[in-house]
């Protein structure tokens, strides 16, 4: 494993737990919008689909890390939006 490597995994990872913990604290706790548990873990998704789906490469234009960390804000955003709604 390439350093460069490890620092793109901890990227995606740190986000994919900042997505948790602000669906859990933010979202759930601050903001009184009950999250259910399978909910607060959609970040958690994404970042198993990011390290489970680079095996080894080639990769594709859209296959980076930071795609991968926007796709998990957006996820979060659209998580704690469905909470607020339903």
């Amino acid at each position: 494993m390439d350093l460069d490597d490890a620092r793109d995994d901890l990227v995606v990872a740190g986000t994919a737990a900042a997505g948790a913990l602000l669906l859990t604290v933010g979202v759930d706790l601050l903001a009184g919008i009950a999250v259910s548990t399978p909910l607060r873990l959609t970040p958690l998704v994404v970042y198993f689909a990011y390290l489970f789906s680079r095996k080894g490469g080639p990769y594709g234009a859209l296959d980076t890390p930071r795609n991968w960390t926007v796709l998990v804000a957006v996820v979060t955003v659209a998580t704690s939006l469905y909470a607020a709604i339903v």
